[in-house]
């Protein structure tokens, strides 16, 4: 038998950590970049000129213009606030809807428990983007009521996995022993569990950040989002669309901005995967 040493307690409470100063860095530099990104449009990204529509990318305007003569760098710098920013949004109140709601279900157990069970699977039996798809057409267009389509559709994957998570924990002897020193239900899931759930959470949320990316774009595209003239990545590429033989920039930069952007995301998603999955470490 292996006798646990000190370093094998010290490496399972890093192993517990859910958080690190990466990932806060790189949160940090992302709202730092949302917030700037109208500082560093070169010109205003909503003036209109004419006189200069349908410009290739040259010197004056290096990615081009648009149909109204608008620059396209400073629309595409602009729509980082409005396609990212409300990304994050969507990310971060998914988050603090599922995962209270995930840990109360899991932590009550019984009916309570029973009734959310099956109102998740009814959940997670639609597909995500004709959800919705749906719920955005029954709310009309506009950046409020997609973000409540897509929260809607998104809460469910979080609450699930931290019911996961917390009946996984409430098996385990340091639960009992809580309960039985008189811990009160309240601090035994905000000191002992949430601490446990919160690193697969962030990992959940950093590979979910790039289908949210496609999925405010793909319905800005249909004309279901933010409304013109916002500048946003998927009505971009709408306005576009009629110009596409004529001035093919303007579907090409914005959709190379949500490919790389996309692409970004999951790489970031992949790194964290690997670094902060509990779960995946603990079968190690």
């Amino acid at each position: 038998m292996r006798i646990i040493t000190k370093h094998d307690l010290q490496a399972g409470r890093k192993l517990q950590r859910p958080a690190s100063v990466a990932p806060i860095l790189l949160a940090m530099s992302v709202l730092a970049l949302i917030m700037a990104a109208p500082a560093l449009a070169p010109y205003d990204p909503y003036n209109v000129a004419i006189g200069e529509r349908l410009k290739a990318p040259g010197a004056g305007h290096w990615l081009g213009t648009d149909h109204l003569g608008r620059d396209l760098l400073s629309r595409i710098i602009s729509g980082i606030r409005t396609t990212l920013g409300t990304s994050l949004l969507i990310l971060a109140c998914s988050m603090l809807i599922g995962v209270p709601l995930g840990l109360l279900s899991g932590y009550l157990g019984g009916l309570c428990d029973r009734v959310f069970k099956r109102a998740v699977d009814a959940f997670m039996t639609l597909p995500d983007y004709i959800f919705a798809i749906v719920l955005s057409g029954l709310l009309g267009p506009g950046l409020i009521n997609l973000l409540s389509a897509v929260i809607a559709v998104k809460w469910v994957s979080y609450a699930r996995l931290a019911r996961s998570i917390v009946l996984l924990e409430k098996q385990k002897e340091y639960i009992a022993l809580a309960t039985l020193s008189g811990v009160s239900p309240h601090r035994i899931v905000i000191k002992h569990i949430l601490p446990h759930t919160w690193g697969n959470v962030l990992v959940l949320a950093a590979l979910d950040l790039g289908k949210i990316i496609l999925m405010i774009a793909s319905l800005s595209y249909i004309g279901l989002g933010p409304q013109p003239p916002a500048a946003e990545w998927g009505s971009m590429l709408n306005e576009g669309r009629l110009y596409y033989h004529t001035a093919p920039h303007l579907m090409l930069v914005p959709g190379l901005a949500i490919m790389l952007t996309v692409l970004l995301a999951n790489i970031a998603g992949d790194r964290l995967r690997d670094k902060y999955d509990v779960r995946n470490k603990e079968r190690a």
